[in-house]
């Protein structure tokens, strides 16, 4: 057996929706369960008073690239079947940047917005609606800034490809940096954390 399954065709269309369903809902449950349901946890990272959503994230990062990793080199997994989606540099600067004061300001992200309104949360309804709108809008003006949208185009492409270095190194790299950025994490908690503790006094 190789994966990814669905490329092999081991099971259809239909089946494959049917686990991606199922895969969401888990999804869901642990982002709120993790508390990703609430606007104060998630802008909080902003603010380095609680980098838990860095923390999951990274691990979770790394987790999924550890996995890929040795999955493909024991040959269970063909890489080159993995879909990638195209990158096309200044387009994904402005939309990342977008997305990102999007996030500081309304203090979810889309996936865990969604997940907030299925726990009845008015502001993250709120949330939802500006961010329907935003798509509507985008849409509406997307003849004006296709020209843009489809601009400095690379294709698919992974970090190994554009820097040319085998893949391990870039799986160490990765795994270095979470490393690093876990260590930043806990200083910057301590840090405002003293402060806060500062006022108090």
């Amino acid at each position: 057996m190789s994966a990814p399954f669905f490329k092999y065709e081991y099971f259809g269309t239909d089946v494959s929706l049917i686990i991606a369903f199922v895969i969401g809902i888990a999804f869901g449950f642990a982002l709120e369960r993790g508390g990703f349901g609430r606007a104060t946890i998630l802008a909080a990272q902003f603010y380095f008073t609680n980098m838990r959503v860095l923390k999951v994230m990274f691990t979770a990062i790394v987790t999924a690239m550890l996995g890929i990793f040795f999955l493909s080199v024991i040959g269970f997994l063909d890489l080159s079947l993995i879909y990638l989606t195209p990158t096309n540099v200044m387009p994904n600067l402005v939309g990342g940047l977008v997305a990102g004061v999007g996030f500081v300001i309304g203090g979810y992200c889309p996936g865990t917005s969604i997940v907030a309104v299925a726990t009845g949360k008015i502001d993250a309804l709120v949330y939802v609606i500006g961010m329907l709108f935003g798509i509507f809008v985008f849409g509406e003006m997307f003849p004006s800034i296709e020209h843009f949208f489809n601009s400095t185009a690379m294709g698919s492409v992974t970090l190994p490809q554009f820097f040319n270095i085998p893949y391990g190194i870039v799986v160490f790299l990765v795994v270095v940096m979470a490393i690093g950025a876990f260590a930043a994490a806990e200083w910057g908690e301590r840090k405002m954390g003293n402060k806060s503790l500062e006022k108090k006094i």
